[in-house]
């Protein structure tokens, strides 16, 4: 049987300190769930905390998981509840992963031993998180992406980003994630519960966002993308980041806007059975929602197993930007990020209903809403869908 996750309740048992912010969320989150649309045009949320770690692979883990201790054990708890698996049994799994991780990337595992030293918990927990969904082969949220090249941006410089959709209870276990390590460039990430990968920048001006994508080969036993997605970071050009794709075998389909110091946009498509490259959808930019758009990948079968809503999110964030296109500002992408016309399942996305358990496509939101600037070395970030939410900003300092 399917168990229902009550946010509510989650949260006691694992975060007693995140019931204090629900009480201005009660928009979306009742004392009953119910199938009804939810008014959650406006739910205030508190900006994300920012952690900061330097140091060896070790004393990076160690310092986050010291740091970010409390919203790692409420993810674990919120991954046994949601995948309906005890905590002995999550761990075993993620065990079965971990040649995997020494093989493609083995100089983070001292950073995962850290990570669990620092929340004082196994190994096996910090892999788990850092796996998710390839632990029981299934996708959990969407995304609307972009890239614009410095020729199009009123200040001369690239503008990358995205939203990222998923079920609310994730806005509680996230926060901002800077890295300086001894040995690569620094990172800032947007992240949550533990996880060493996620959207963010470097200071070498690369830059990765993300999203699933419906259909595609089956899912397999192989790398989650989250590790992808970190050591793409510890990259300095774009076509070193496309090698650690071509590397990397991935358990599921997904799409990655990149960029890099030296100007260079790019969009990829990539597969369990390969990936592949996409033309500019306008010129001097890339958009990107959860599904294939590559003529090899759009198929009418893959494009039923998508997200509903993904095809209208993509036509909408590509008549924003394309009239703009020469002296678009930051301004102008955060207030597309923001675009409610549609709603619910607009670029900025409410939920259908308040019962989580069918899933983020009905009960998902924008969680958050992130514009990178990498050749400033920094990220803007607001929390939540709200139409008043800041965009607060994020600096390697």
């Amino acid at each position: 049987m399917t168990q229902t996750l009550d946010r509510r309740a989650f949260l006691e048992q694992t975060a007693p300190g995140a019931l204090a912010a629900l009480a201005t969320r009660s928009q979306l989150y009742g004392a009953t769930p119910s199938p009804k649309v939810s008014d959650s045009r406006d739910m205030p949320m508190d900006p994300f905390p920012i952690y900061r770690c330097h140091g060896d692979h070790r004393s990076l883990g160690r310092q986050h998981g010291e740091q970010a201790a409390e919203k790692i054990g409420a993810h674990l708890e919120f991954m046994a509840q949601s995948m309906n698996l005890s905590r002995e049994t999550i761990r075993h799994r993620a065990l079965q992963f971990r040649p995997l991780f020494e093989k493609h990337c083995g100089p983070l595992l001292p950073e995962l031993k850290g990570l669990a030293e620092g929340a004082r918990m196994s190994l096996a927990d910090a892999l788990a998180v850092n796996i998710r969904g390839a632990l029981t082969r299934t996708g959990d949220g969407g995304c609307t992406a972009f890239a614009i090249q410095a020729s199009n941006t009123a200040e001369g410089s690239i503008l990358v980003g995205q939203n990222s959709d998923m079920l609310p209870v994730m806005a509680d276990l996230a926060y901002v994630l800077h890295l300086k390590p001894d040995d690569q460039p620094e990172m800032l990430m947007w992240t949550f519960g533990g996880m060493i990968g996620y959207h963010g920048l470097n200071s070498a001006g690369v830059a990765q966002f993300a999203n699933d994508v419906g259909g595609g080969p089956a899912p397999r036993f192989a790398m989650p993308h989250y590790p992808l997605k970190r050591t793409m970071l510890e990259c300095s050009r774009l076509d070193e980041m496309v090698e650690r794709i071509r590397t990397t075998p991935v358990w599921i389909s997904a799409n990655y806007v990149l960029c890099d110091g030296h100007g260079a946009i790019l969009d990829v498509e990539v597969t369990p059975d390969g990936f592949e490259v996409l033309d500019e959808q306008l010129p001097g930019a890339v958009v990107h929602a959860n599904h294939f758009l590559h003529e090899r990948l759009a198929t009418d079968d893959n494009h039923r197993q998508s997200a509903a809503d993904s095809f209208e999110r993509q036509r909408r964030l590509e008549s924003l930007i394309r009239p703009g296109l020469g002296q678009i500002t930051l301004d102008n992408i955060q207030r597309y990020l923001r675009d409610q016309e549609g709603a619910p399942t607009a670029i900025c996305r409410i939920a259908q209903t308040d019962d989580i358990s069918v899933g983020w496509e009905r009960a998902g939101i924008t969680v958050a809403s992130i514009v990178a600037e990498p050749a400033q070395r920094r990220m803007h970030v607001a929390a939540g869908n709200s139409d008043n939410a800041p965009f607060v900003t994020y600096e390697m300092d």
